[in-house]
């Protein structure tokens, strides 16, 4: 359960007091890791930048973050800073190659932070995996000799609900979705709990929803504000107290290819996943 927030007279964007989170303990061990998902099945939502700066927010508190590109475009690995058209080996090699995930590993700048990456060759995956034993089973298998190695594992999904997807939500222990305040968001969350709610009951009954993450927030738009307080009213708690601004720092940071948190340390975005961070651990703490 989320954390009870404390008294406080000032309510934040979502309509309810804003929590104070506590500072994360310093861990002396590390792993096994809780796997993450960062799913919806709309693109432009904001995934990949919430996988990326949240990995790097959760890195600076100490964790041991790997980041997992899921999505055939390669966006997690070309906002890491990689040319993801010219990679000798990806996630692909590890799904279908019988390469061992740790041959496929990149460190990254950011102390602390591993992306496994993805291109567009990986969008023959979901084909060749239909033959597959267990094939919705495939990237638990996969990662499973790393996760003793990390506290966190962040997949950033394809803006789609096939089998690349099933199969991150089949790996993860919870799913984080970003959505954007529009009225489909409110459809598209509905058609997610379905997917989720089938992969609870035939392939990974430990899957939580972690919480549903507002983002490209403008508090100028009325109605923005009215979806966002609508989706606080219909999910309660399940919404994040974190709400995730619109700002051009965000694009620019992807073409920098490091996170904000680096690229704009005080920009209301770093400032924003900085909070996330603590947020989730704070969630995850009081579990």
């Amino acid at each position: 359960m989320p954390p009870t927030p404390e008294s406080s007279s000032t309510d934040g964007p979502t309509g309810r007091p804003t929590p104070q989170f506590g500072v994360p303990s310093i861990l002396v061990d590390h792993g096994p890791a809780r796997v993450v998902a960062v799913c919806n099945q709309k693109g432009g939502v904001g995934k990949t930048t919430t996988t990326i700066n949240l990995g790097a927010a959760l890195a600076e508190h100490g964790r041991r973050v790997l980041l997992v590109d899921l999505d055939p475009q390669g966006s997690l690995s070309v906002g890491m800073g990689m040319d993801a058209h010219n990679l000798e080996r990806s996630i692909y090699d590890v799904l279908l190659g019988g390469t061992h995930v740790t041959e496929v590993l990149e460190r990254t700048e950011v102390e602390n932070m591993d992306l496994v990456p993805s291109n567009i060759v990986l969008s023959a995956a979901e084909l060749q995996l239909v033959n597959e034993v267990a094939r919705e089973q495939t990237l638990a298998r996969s990662i499973a000799p790393v996760l003793s190695d990390y506290d966190v594992v962040l997949i950033d999904c394809q803006p789609a609900l096939g089998l690349l997807t099933v199969n991150a939500l089949t790996a993860a222990h919870g799913v984080l979705v970003p959505l954007e305040c529009e009225y489909f968001a409110l459809r598209g969350v509905a058609l997610l709990q379905d997917t989720i709610a089938k992969v609870q009951e035939r392939l990974n009954d430990r899957l939580v929803l972690e919480g549903l993450l507002a983002t490209r927030y403008d508090a100028q738009t009325i109605h923005r504000r009215e979806v966002l307080h609508r989706l606080v009213e219909v999910f309660g708690d399940t919404v994040y107290h974190t709400v995730i601004p619109r700002t051009v720092r965000f694009p620019e940071a992807t073409t920098g290819g490091v996170p904000i948190i680096d690229y704009a340390p005080r920009s209301p975005g770093a400032r924003a996943y900085r909070q996330l961070a603590l947020e989730v651990l704070s969630r995850w703490d009081a579990q």
